[in-house]
């Protein structure tokens, strides 16, 4: 299946129903006077969070939606139907942003979200409301207003607890798997991860925290080199990263210089999701030799000058992902409680998200100015964009 995490629609809900113009006609009922019926209301567009869909596919095929107009109204003071609501379903993970104000609509987090984007026009009114003793017989009616119309920028991004950050190959996807139910493809070669995948970390019954995995980042990705670059937006919405680093890697390049460009990347891509808690993971132990691997953790370690966590392992054996999964679950569970019990820490936790929402904006409207220069004001927009990418992709439960 196609993954796709951008898309652009047309929303149109439905125009009010005019008003009538009628007047009472019957047998021995002599000037029956003003009947007429108002319009109904037009059907309006709203968004509904739907955890089945984890991709925007749908939108590349349909981009135009439009609610039902309201009826008009009919004689004998009968008021035209109203239009039908349309509710369209989006994976829950999306942001909606207006194209043309880029204002963040909405943020749909949570399934069964509903979120009105286009109001329905208002009914018109029928010549009854119009009569009074100075006018009988009145034939003045109003008219349905327009349907509100939008163009619509639909940003997807999963909804994990800990994203997994680091050079292509070092050993993410293997992680991902041993930990969690999730299968992403896993090869011998950089960029064997396409898209990001996610995976449900189960510690016991009702324990349990989601992980993203993420295609690897490598240097220049701040200018467009890679793929990495263009999925780091997914871990926006984590509460910890954790820099997996390959102690060992093929091409026998320095795992402190790879460790500092990653660092250099995020920080160029977003400084607020820089500032996020992130560990130090050095993986890939088992291809050293037992007698070294203390001595090349220590030296990695030290000359990143390191202050925070950091954990010694080997993905591929399980060797060591124990004491991570513990200790991820330890601080999500504390940093939950203390934002619950302390209104500073929720604050700056709000904080932090507003400030990556108002960079999303801001690379929004990035995008779009550069889209606008390229492309003659009359062309018609392709089905498919450069960011289509048709690869397969699974999320596991």
């Amino acid at each position: 299946m196609q993954f796709v995490d951008e898309a652009s629609i047309i929303v149109e809900a439905g125009k009010g129903g005019n008003g009538c113009l009628s007047f009472r006609r019957e047998k021995y009922v002599p000037k029956g006077g003003p009947d007429g019926g108002d319009g109904g209301h037009g059907g309006s567009v709203h968004l509904i969070g739907d955890d089945a869909l984890n991709t925007l596919i749908d939108f590349k095929y349909q981009r135009f939606y439009k609610a039902q107009n309201g009826q008009p109204g009919q004689g004998r003071q009968m008021s035209g139907r109203a239009g039908e609501d349309l509710h369209v379903k989006v994976p829950v993970g999306t942001t909606v942003i207006d194209e043309d104000t880029l204002e963040v609509i909405a943020d749909v987090t949570e399934a069964g979200q509903v979120v009105l984007v286009a109001q329905g026009g208002r009914r018109g009114l029928g010549n009854i409301h119009f009569k009074s003793s100075t006018n009988r017989a009145p034939r003045r009616t109003t008219p349905g207003t327009e349907g509100e119309r939008r163009n619509l920028r639909f940003e997807m991004k999963v909804m994990a607890d800990v994203g997994l950050l680091g050079m292509p190959n070092a050993g993410k996807s293997t992680l991902i798997r041993s930990v969690s139910a999730a299968k992403p493809k896993v090869a011998n070669y950089p960029f064997t991860t396409l898209v990001p995948n996610l995976g449900v970390v189960k510690l016991g019954q009702h324990e349990h925290f989601v992980m993203a995995d993420v295609p690897g980042l490598i240097e220049g990705a701040s200018e467009g080199a890679g793929l990495g670059l263009r999925f780091l937006k997914h871990l926006t919405r984590t509460r910890l990263l954790l820099h997996v680093v390959d102690v060992a890697p093929f091409d026998e390049s320095d795992p402190v210089e790879a460790a500092q460009a990653i660092a250099h990347e995020l920080g160029q891509f977003s400084p607020a999701l820089a500032e996020r808690p992130r560990w130090l993971v050095l993986n890939k132990l088992d291809l050293l030799p037992a007698e070294e691997r203390e001595a090349v953790a220590d030296d990695i370690v030290a000359r990143l000058a390191w202050q925070g966590p950091v954990f010694r392992l080997s993905a591929i054996s399980g060797e060591g992902t124990d004491a991570l999964v513990q200790a991820v679950h330890r601080w999500l569970t504390e940093q939950r409680q203390l934002e619950n019990e302390d209104a500073e820490a929720a604050e700056r936790e709000g904080e932090m998200r507003r400030r990556m929402e108002d960079e999303a904006v801001a690379r929004a409207e990035s995008r779009l100015g550069r889209k606008r220069k390229r492309k003659p004001a009359d062309e018609d927009d392709d089905d498919f964009d450069d960011d289509d990418y048709d690869v397969e992709v699974e999320y596991a439960p």
